[in-house]
């Protein structure tokens, strides 16, 4: 935590209390300094109405007035700041349909989740924990707050945020709270899929994304939501040790989807259906596709080839070996830098990831072990290689095509251009501005023909 973001809760408190109303830090951020983990953002809980809150500080954002929340801006931080509250009449299974201010700090802390996050300090640093959080925090057990079912009943998004909060913390879900979430699971079907995506892009990207995931599977959790997601058919039993230590969360989305055996085109469909942003969505499918497309090279079936005929596994010494690897390794080398042209760089460095880290769901999808052993030594070298990667990298111009070549614009340019990119990219042409002149006019000149 940063001095000057609890320095401003501090005093956001004093505050409050020098007028004569009670307040604490609350919720998580209590959580985590118990836990002495990095404290992001501090939640306030305060006798003051929210108009009292909002007449106490030059500079507030009524946020949630609604629900009695104002959010409070001192020294470049934000702090929420909220009255005690009782709730009643969950409706739609997610948020309170009536609040009530109180001024009972008891009363306030009963109606929240679990009972780590139910504890409260005061501007000394007391620890106020009716509910035996502490305990709960030593014991690393997670147990809901009073009666489990009533709390996933209130808010059906708790059961999303309990297998996140287990998985993060490493804590044991406590049994009753446990059974709970089973027999309230189908109420997440009232949730929006907003929300299970932000729990789910939480964990994945999360300290332990792989216990996340086997509890989501225990539970059936995503059989239940409120648009069918084809992750509910993870198969659990072909998930790799370790998968959770890919490097980005994007990789690791990539090799869940590759496991359930999607095609980019759904793949797309789902992640949308998720609310993923644009572009994490695209980051994802062009990992997926450049894992199809590779699949797919004719380097495949002339690795397996190889190593049948030689005797010797890939890796061997022996000459004759190393140079029928050398030859058969070529048309996936030229697969892999037209994949790069296609999906991109980075997605080629994902695969690359995938390949070093978690290599069967590479097999699966149709590359084989020893192609995936390929692209895991020689993958970053063959990508280094390429003297181009990008149209706006050739040494040439639209404009300078038209003008060179002489004829009006038309489709003709984009498909000159590519085939530039593509002979340069595999260095079977000098990115110099003469040659891809020369290449040009001559490939203008088989287009009109066929035309």
């Amino acid at each position: 935590m940063t001095k000057s973001l609890v320095s401003g809760a501090k005093l956001i408190i004093e505050t409050l209390l020098d007028h004569g109303f009670e307040a604490y830090m609350v919720g998580g951020s209590v959580r985590d300094m118990v836990l002495k983990r990095n404290v992001k953002d501090y939640d306030i809980a305060t006798s003051a109405k929210p108009e009292q809150v909002q007449q106490l500080f030059t500079h507030t954002i009524p946020t949630g007035l609604q629900h009695g929340t104002v959010t409070v801006v001192w020294g470049g931080h934000v702090y929420e700041v909220t009255t005690y509250r009782k709730e009643s009449g969950y409706e739609d299974f997610r948020r309170p349909s009536e609040v009530e201010y109180i001024d009972n700090l008891y009363e306030d802390l009963r109606r929240r989740d679990f009972t780590m996050n139910a504890m409260a300090m005061s501007l000394e640093g007391e620890i106020i924990d009716p509910f035996n959080g502490m305990a709960d925090i030593d014991d690393k057990v997670l147990r809901c707050v009073g009666e489990a079912p009533e709390r996933f009943h209130e808010d059906a998004l708790r059961m999303l945020r309990c297998i996140r909060f287990a998985a993060e913390f490493e804590l044991h879900i406590e049994e009753q709270t446990w059974a709970a979430l089973l027999a309230q699971a189908p109420l997440l079907n009232h949730i929006a899929m907003e929300r299970v995506r932000m729990e789910l892009e939480r964990m994945v990207a999360g300290a332990n994304p792989e216990r996340a995931v086997k509890l989501l599977a225990c539970s059936r959790l995503l059989a239940l939501t409120k648009e069918a997601l084809l992750l509910a058919h993870l198969p659990q039993e072909q998930l790799s040790p370790g998968w959770g230590h890919l490097p980005e969360p994007a990789v690791k989305w990539a090799y869940l989807y590759l496991l359930v055996r999607v095609t980019p085109v759904q793949l797309e469909q789902e992640l949308r259906k998720l609310t993923f942003a644009k572009q994490r969505v695209e980051e994802i499918r062009r990992v997926v596709a450049a894992v199809y497309e590779l699949a797919g090279q004719p380097g495949q079936s002339d690795v397996r080839s190889a190593q049948a005929a030689g005797g010797q596994p890939v890796g061997t010494t022996g000459e004759s070996q190393a140079v029928a690897l050398t030859e058969t390794a070529a048309p996936l080398e030229r697969g892999w830098k037209l994949a790069a042209l296609e999906y991109g760089a980075a997605a080629l460095g994902s695969v690359i990831e995938l390949a070093r880290r978690v290599p069967q769901v590479l097999q699966l999808s149709g590359i084989s072990a020893e192609a995936c052993k390929l692209i895991s030594q020689h993958g970053a070298d063959w990508l280094q290689e390429m003297p181009v990667q990008r149209i706006d990298q050739l040494d040439v111009r639209g404009k300078e095509l038209l003008s060179h070549i002489g004829q009006p614009a038309g489709p003709w340019v984009a498909q000159v251009l590519q085939h530039l990119l593509r002979e340069t990219a595999l260095q079977r042409l000098a990115n110099d501005k003469p040659a891809l002149l020369a290449e040009a006019e001559r490939i203008a000149k088989t287009l009109n023909t066929a035309q």
